[in-house]
C-alpha cells in the first residue's frame, strides 16, 4: 500500500512505532536527568505516583521503575524544547513484563501523539531499546513520556533516554506465500476479519503488507514452487502492488540448517560444474520473471546457509573426511554464492542479493565468522537476512545485538526475512502435531492467543527497526497464509504430509485474517 501525502500533512505526520533514527545519533543537549542518576529531577510523575521509583541495576546507574501490587495507571515524562523543524526521534531502554502492551512510550507535540508498546523481555531480563518520531515545524515544546497502566504486578523499567535528529520507518512489512498456490489448489479458501471471502495475497495487501517472498526449489516432486508457479505467484504480488522478493533453495526441497541437500539433476556434478549451475538456474528463473514483466526487488541467494549449501561440496560444519572432500568447502561455497549474485545482477543489475543466516542463539560470534569467511573471498552481496523465531533464537535483545553488530561490520542493511508466532496451541491437523505446541515452548509472556501473536509479531517489528545505527529495515512473516488443507502438505514427496505450521499463520483455522495482520500497515505519517 502507498500512502501520499502532502506537504502540509509530511510536516505534521507522526511514526508511531519503535524504530531507530536515522541521520546523525547525537543526543538532544537539553534533557534533564536522562539517565535517573538524580532521582527523578527533571521528570514529572501523574496518575499512581507511588508506582514510580528510582532504583539500582539500570543500564548504565540507576534505573525508572514502574510497579504496583495493585492495578494502576503511572506516567513519568519530561517537556523538551525541540529547537529545529524536522524530523526527532524519542529513544529509551527499557525492560517490562507482567502484562502484554501495559506500558508505552510516547512523543505528544505539534498537537499529536506518537506512541508505541514496549516489548515484554521477561525470557532473559535484558535492555531493549525503544523509540518513536514525529516532525517539528520549528521550535516547539514535546513531551517524552513512559507510561504503565496495567494488572498487578505489570513492571518495566527504564535507563538512558535520548532525543536524535532524524525520523524512523518499518520499511519492509513483508510476509512469505510460497505455500499459498498449493494451498489454494487443494481448496484454501481466505476471508476478511469480517468474514468476506477473497483472494489472500489482496487481502494481505490491503492490511498493509507490502513485500511478498517466495521460495524456488529446482525440480520438486509436487509440482510446486518451481520455476512455474513462482512466476504465477509473483505476477499476483507485484499486482497487489508489493515489493518481490525470491529465496533460492537450490534443492528439491527444504534447506535449512540440517538440510542442504543437492538437486538430483545435479548429482555427480564437480563443484565448478556445481557453480556454473547454479547461475544457470538463477539466470533462468529470474530470467522468466523477467520476460513476464517482472523484477525481483531481492534475492535470496541461499536459505539459511550457516552450515554452507550443496553439501558436502560447500558443506562448512561437521565436515566428514570420509565424504572425500579435499577442505576447500568454503572456497566452494563462496564460488556458488558468488555464481549466484552474479546471475542475478546479469539479469537486472538493481536487484538486492541477499544472504540468509538463522541460529542468532548460538551467539553473535558464528554469524560474524561465516560473514568474515564469504566477505574474504570476495562474495558480493547487499543485505543480510536472518531467521528470529522467539521461541528458538533467544531474546529480542540478542536480536538487536545481531542487527547492530551485522549492519555494523558489514555496511549492510539487515532485513529478517522470517518470523512467526502462534496464535493457538490447538491443532487443526491431528495427523501431524505442531511444531510448536504446548505452553512451555512459547515465548515467556506472550500467550499462544489472537492477541499474543499480534503483540510478539509487533515486538519482533519494533525490536529489528529500533537496533541502534538505524540499518535493521524489516521483517518478513513466514508462511502467513499456509493454512491446513488435506493434500497441501509440508513434504513434496508426500501428499498426505500434514501442516505443523498451520497455528502460526495469520489466518484461523475457519479461514479468517487474524488481528496479527494490522501489524503490516504502515503508521500514521509513513511514506512507503
Amino acid at each position: 500500500m502507498r500512502v501520499v501525502l502532502t506537504a502540509a500533512a509530511v510536516a505534521l505526520a507522526l511514526i508511531a512505532t519503535a524504530l531507530p533514527a536515522t541521520g546523525q545519533p547525537s543526543s538532544h543537549p537539553d534533557i534533564t536527568n536522562a539517565g535517573f542518576e538524580h532521582g527523578l529531577s527533571g521528570w514529572t510523575v501523574s496518575g499512581t505516583s507511588a508506582a514510580a521509583k528510582i532504583e539500582s541495576g539500570g543500564r548504565t546507574g540507576e534505573r525508572l521503575t514502574h510497579w504496583s501490587a495493585t492495578p494502576y495507571r503511572v506516567t513519568t515524562r519530561q517537556t523538551i524544547v525541540v529547537p529545529t523543524a524536522g524530523w526527532w526521534t524519542a529513544s529509551i531502554w527499557l525492560k517490562s513484563g507482567g502484562a502484554l502492551n501495559a506500558t508505552s512510550l510516547t512523543l505528544t507535540g505539534c498537537g499529536r501523539t506518537a506512541s508505541v508498546a514496549a516489548p515484554l523481555t521477561e525470557q532473559d531480563d535484558s535492555w531493549v531499546r525503544s523509540a518513536v518520531s514525529l516532525y517539528s515545524e520549528g521550535r516547539r515544546r514535546c513531551t517524552v513520556g513512559v507510561t504503565t497502566a496495567g494488572p498487578a504486578g505489570a513492571w518495566a523499567s527504564f535507563d538512558d533516554l535520548a532525543l536524535t535528529r532524524g525520523r524512523v520507518v518499518r520499511t519492509i512489512r513483508g510476509g512469505d506465500l510460497s505455500g499459498l498456490a498449493k494451498n489454494e489448489a487443494f481448496g484454501a479458501k481466505y476471508s476478511s476479519a469480517g468474514g468476506r471471502e477473497g483472494d489472500a495475497v489482496k487481502l494481505l495487501a490491503r492490511a498493509g503488507m507490502n513485500l511478498g517472498r517466495l521460495k524456488v526449489w529446482v525440480d520438486p516432486v509436487d509440482g510446486y514452487n518451481d520455476k512455474a508457479h513462482v512466476v504465477a505467484s509473483a505476477k499476483r504480488i507485484k499486482a497487489a502492488g508489493m515489493q518481490l522478493l525470491i529465496d533460492f533453495h537450490y534443492s528439491d526441497r527444504w534447506t535449512d540448517p540440517g538440510a542442504q541437500g543437492i538437486p538430483a539433476a545435479w548429482r555427480g556434478m564437480t563443484s565448478a560444474q556445481l557453480a556454473d549451475a547454479v547461475y544457470r538456474h538463477t539466470h533462468e528463473v529470474l530470467g522468466a520473471l523477467k520476460a513476464a514483466g517482472i523484477t525481483a526487488d531481492y534475492v535470496q541467494v541461499g536459505n539459511e546457509i550457516n552450515p554452507g549449501m550443496l553439501w558436502p561440496w560447500g558443506q562448512t560444519w561437521d565436515v566428514d573426511p570420509a565424504d572425500g572432500v579435499d577442505g576447500a568447502q568454503w572456497d566452494n561455497l563462496a564460488a556458488f554464492l558468488a555464481a549466484g549474485a552474479r546471475a542475478v545482477k546479469d539479469v537486472h543489475s538493481q536487484t538486492k542479493v541477499l544472504l540468509h543466516l538463522t541460529n542468532i542463539n548460538n551467539g553473535i560470534d558464528g554469524l560474524t565468522w561465516w560473514f568474515d569467511n564469504v566477505v574474504a573471498r570476495g562474495v558480493r552481496f547487499d543485505l543480510i537476512g536472518l531467521s528470529y523465531y522467539g521461541y528458538w533464537h533467544g531474546s529480542l535483545a540478542d536480536l538487536q545485538q545481531a542487527v547492530t553488530t551485522l549492519s555494523a561490520r558489514y555496511d549492510r542493511d539487515v532485513m529478517v526475512v522470517e518470523t512467526a508466532y502462534p496464535f493457538t496451541l490447538a491443532d487443526d491437523t491431528p495427523a501431524y502435531e505442531n511444531v510448536i505446541k504446548s505452553s512451555d515452548q512459547l515465548v515467556p509472556g506472550y500467550p499462544a492467543t489472537p492477541a499474543g501473536q499480534s503483540a510478539e509479531f509487533r515486538a519482533v517489528q519494533d525490536a529489528v527497526a529500533a537496533a541502534e545505527g538505524g540499518r535493521g529495515i524489516g521483517t518478513v512473516y513466514w508462511e502467513p497464509a499456509w493454512t491446513s488443507v488435506a493434500g497441501a502438505g509440508w513434504d513434496p514427496a508426500d501428499p498426505t504430509s500434514g501442516n505443523a505450521w498451520e497455528n502460526q499463520a495469520l489466518f484461523g483455522f475457519n479461514g479468517r485474517l487474524l488481528p496479527a495482520a494490522r501489524n503490516f500497515a504502515p503508521d500514521p505519517g509513513i511514506l512507503s
